[in-house]
């Protein structure tokens, strides 16, 4: 299986391609430069983008060549698709600080020296084109070629025309294709890859280079990341599963992915790993304490390619030792706080917040009139409780368990 389509296709990943027996020889033949795009909107990729960033190993790995393509100009505006209101503005020097943590995490993800013999990763910045274009110009090269009414039957604005769509945000679509443009004129670039959302945006690039370049080249769109439920992968109560370490610790994220359902590890494995299609197709018939072997491994394999072995090894040991006993329990996610701040006491919706274990009081509250919440293996059931000096181990620390998987301890210090 030689040819990368084939790959893709073959471990779940794409949705939609244009002329895709076209882009298959393509694929097939030549080392062709591709890019993804990724708006600057958090200061952290997270674990939907890594379904993107594992497309991007994939084909880096068949010899194609990279471009992450950094949305410092696009973020400016916003993305509209999937929005049923207008994206919060963000400044230039938030979006600069996002679009820095970004290159900072993919360059630790993708090959940016051509090792291996594979084609070195591009970056790339769509500020660099899109903050000092001159509209006039802009509107006569790229605006002529973009139908408002074929544009407003597009889902992505379609669904806001009730409660409002304002103009700086219908310019989304004509900047984004313009990138594809830029990128074709100085890296050849002959393909745009995207989730399955961006479909509309990226046909909208893919016609405008074919216009005005009299050129063939392609998009194609991979299926977004989802549970057998339907949900988001990557979304959690709390919030999204984060590659920052620091907003989402390695011990987190292994947890999330072990605790997977039964009827989506093949399908992640597939999706989220680099291990052989044949080793993964292996496994299809597993049940019940080998299915839990292959979210063991699963996790393992993820937070490995993502935090380093060291990081996978300490959050699987630290999930054993929360069922084993006994264990090291170093690589549970903690918090620090002083003696004194637990002397009066601190009420235990406010210390879930605080710790990041809910999103909110209501939703803490929620926790623990449902016998969500333990205390050092205590099941706590009062909204109105205190946690003080009182409630913590002789080593001055606390654990609180959510769930049946989820640990937070408390350290004083």
């Amino acid at each position: 299986m030689n040819n990368v389509y084939d790959v893709l296709e073959a471990r779940g990943f794409i949705d939609q391609a244009t002329y895709p027996e076209e882009l298959r020889e393509l694929l097939g033949t030549e080392s062709v430069p591709f890019y993804i795009g990724f708006d600057a909107t958090a200061d952290s990729l997270t674990l939907g983008h890594f379904l993107q960033i594992r497309v991007m190993q994939h084909m880096q790995q068949h010899g194609h060549q990279p471009i992450a393509l950094l949305g410092g100009g696009t973020t400016m505006i916003g993305d509209p698709s999937g929005r049923s209101d207008m994206r919060q503005l963000l400044t230039r020097d938030v979006v600069d600080h996002n679009a820095d943590c970004f290159k900072r995490q993919l360059a630790t993800l993708l090959d940016f020296d051509g090792d291996h013999s594979a084609k070195a990763a591009i970056f790339e910045n769509n500020a660099d084109w899109l903050l000092d274009l001159n509209f006039l110009n802009f509107m006569r090269e790229v605006g002529v070629h973009f139908s408002v009414n074929r544009m407003l039957t597009f889902d992505a604005y379609k669904n806001r025309m009730e409660r409002g769509l304002s103009f700086f945000e219908f310019g989304y679509m004509l900047m984004q294709s313009y990138d594809f443009l830029h990128l074709y004129r100085i890296h050849n670039c002959k393909l745009q890859l995207g989730g399955s959302d961006q479909w509309s945006n990226m046909i909208g690039g893919y016609e405008l280079v074919r216009k005005l370049e009299q050129d063939k080249v392609y998009s194609m769109t991979f299926k977004l990341l989802t549970t057998a439920n339907g949900v988001k992968m990557g979304k959690t109560m709390s919030g999204a599963i984060w590659l920052d370490k620091d907003k989402t610790s390695p011990y987190e994220m292994y947890q999330y992915l072990r605790n997977c359902d039964d009827r989506d590890v093949i399908k992640f494995l597939k999706l989220l790993t680099m291990l052989p299609l044949e080793e993964i197709t292996s496994y299809e018939s597993y049940e019940g304490a080998k299915l839990n072997e292959l979210k063991d491994l699963l996790a393992y394999e993820v937070v490995k390619d993502i935090h380093g072995s060291d990081e996978a090894d300490g959050a699987r040991a630290a999930a054993k030792a929360l069922f084993a006993g006994g264990a090291d329990l170093s690589n549970v996610p903690f918090s620090e706080y002083q003696r004194t701040d637990f002397e009066a006491g601190i009420g235990l919706l406010n210390l879930l917040h605080d710790t990041g274990l809910a999103a909110s009081n209501s939703e803490a509250r929620r926790l623990v009139t449902q016998n969500g919440i333990a205390i050092n293996d205590a099941k706590v059931t009062d909204p109105q409780a205190v946690i003080t000096v009182e409630n913590f181990l002789n080593d001055n620390t606390l654990m609180i368990k959510k769930g049946k998987k989820i640990y937070h301890q408390i350290r004083l210090i």
